[in-house]
């Protein structure tokens, strides 16, 4: 993996292309690639390629490289020898060169945000193959003191059959150089006291060509164990693919999202005035750079689940002032721990964390309408308003307001008969009116049943009698209207 780290991006892109993988993108793209390549595909042809192309770039780098191994770290090919008269035999296990039987040197796992180590129950012990099979069984076994039993039978519940006080199983590789993630080896299984346990099986991936990845946590024992002095026994069933794997057991205490947030807010928020002093840094003048930047802009919309930011939160490490729902960002950590900025996508340990200050004045001034705002060189922001929003303000047309054009008063003018109505129709028209001033005329009315409303009842009884249907028009209304302004 060392080798690999050192390759350039013409190396890196030879080296996948060999294997039948992607080489596009940048080099971080490249090394990150090759690497998850070297762990989960450790075969012969693989550590050839890597060998010639390590020999390529440094070619006297093989005579005093084995030299400089620390003890306890495998050979990662069994080729390279100290000894410039070294053979090219090399005793392989079913295609994989066999490991060194050599004790493995002090290995230290990385420290998780949401499990806070209690105690050790047993250090990293290294999984030792028993015989030539891929797939071994090693056996582990503890025990738990009496007030260690009862802590952990005593602690609160997160969820119904999740205590806060557990016994987890983790399992890394075997290397004393820096601190180890954790890391599942081929075709794990954990058995304890003659129990499966659960394992985190596989993330389905949405991209195509994109490998399905498994979440590599610790694994939680806790319901299967002897609550009691009595021994406990755990069994590894794991993948002898030419890798070494150790295997610790803790007493940890777990913490929840929420908890998280609370030390969150509590430990590191970082002041308004810091804040502008960093935007007027980043927006200060430079004479030796022919762009002058005069503001920045930020959004105030979340880009892990595009809403409204609640309590913004940044890493310390990056370079842009964007912020993320620090709520949302713990909660998705605690399903899917990623620890990646959502902004540019490096990595964001829970430690360099912080809220910042003034995104937060700003969220609790702007209203919810307004989604983005820019920072000034002075330190200042100003709220950007919507496009559509300030087209309607440069645009001084007045609003007129609507007219019913069915009112007559609304708009000045009378029907077109009302006139008609008036004249010797007052009496029809007063009743069809009412009380008000306005006169109500049925425009639905063709004007031969219009001239016969002031008759009686009986006459117009006889004439529906004796006389066809008056025919309509094509419309419902008379022609003859006036026109409404």
């Amino acid at each position: 993996m060392n080798m690999v780290k050192s390759f350039r991006v013409s190396d890196l892109q030879t080296l996948l292309a060999s294997m039948g993988r992607s080489k596009s993108g940048l080099k971080h793209d490249l090394v990150g690639r090759a690497l998850r390549l070297v762990q989960t595909e450790y075969s012969p042809e693989l550590l050839k390629n890597v060998r010639q192309l390590y020999e390529s770039r440094f070619p006297k780098a093989s005579g005093w490289l084995a030299a400089r191994r620390p003890e306890g770290v495998p050979v990662a090919y069994s080729s390279l020898s100290s000894s410039p008269t070294g053979t090219q035999g090399t005793d392989y296990l079913n295609g994989i060169p066999k490991l060194s039987s050599t004790p493995a040197a002090e290995v230290k796992l990385a420290s998780l945000p949401f499990y806070q180590t209690l105690e050790t129950l047993l250090p990293p012990t290294e999984l030792i193959a028993q015989n030539s099979e891929k797939l071994q069984d090693s056996q582990c076994i503890f025990e738990l003191t009496q007030s260690q039993a009862d802590q952990v039978r005593n602690s609160t519940e997160l969820r119904p059959g999740m205590k806060a006080i557990q016994v987890v199983l983790r399992i890394c590789y075997t290397d004393s150089i820096g601190v180890q993630e954790d890391q599942y080896p081929p075709n794990i299984a954990v058995k304890v006291n003659q129990s499966y346990c659960h394992v985190p099986g596989y993330y389905p991936s949405n991209k195509p060509g994109v490998e399905p990845r498994r979440p590599c946590r610790p694994v939680n024992i806790t319901p299967w164990l002897h609550l009691s002095t009595a021994t406990n026994r755990a069994t590894v069933t794991w993948g002898n693919f030419g890798k070494r794997y150790s295997v610790a057991v803790y007493l940890v205490r777990v913490f929840t999202s929420a908890e998280l947030f609370s030390q969150l807010k509590h430990c590191s928020v970082e002041s308004a005035e810091r804040c502008r002093e960093r935007i007027q840094d980043k927006l200060r003048f430079d004479p030796e750079n022919e762009i002058a930047t005069t503001g920045l802009r930020v959004s105030l919309i979340c880009p892990l689940v595009k809403m409204r930011i609640g309590v913004p939160c940044r890493v310390l490490t990056c370079a842009h002032l964007q912020c993320f729902d620090a709520i949302y960002f713990l909660q998705m950590n605690e399903k899917k721990p990623t620890w990646t900025c959502p902004v540019c996508d490096k990595q964001a340990p829970f430690e360099l964390l912080t809220i910042d200050g003034l995104a937060s004045e700003i969220l609790k001034e702007t209203h919810e309408d307004i989604e983005e705002i820019e920072y000034l060189t002075d330190g200042s922001w100003r709220a950007i308003r919507d496009e559509k929003e300030r087209e309607r303000e440069r645009s001084n047309t007045p609003d007129y307001p609507v007219v019913d054009i069915c009112v007559p008063e609304a708009n000045g003018h009378s029907p077109a008969h009302s006139s008609t109505s008036q004249t010797g129709k007052s009496g029809a028209g007063s009743t069809a009116g009412g009380t008000g001033g306005g006169v109500v005329v049925d425009l639905t009315l063709d004007s031969e049943e219009e001239g016969g409303g002031a008759r009686g009842d009986s006459d117009d009884t006889e004439d529906s009698q004796d006389s066809p249907a008056p025919k309509r028009g094509r419309y419902d209304y008379d022609k003859d209207l006036v026109t409404a302004y």
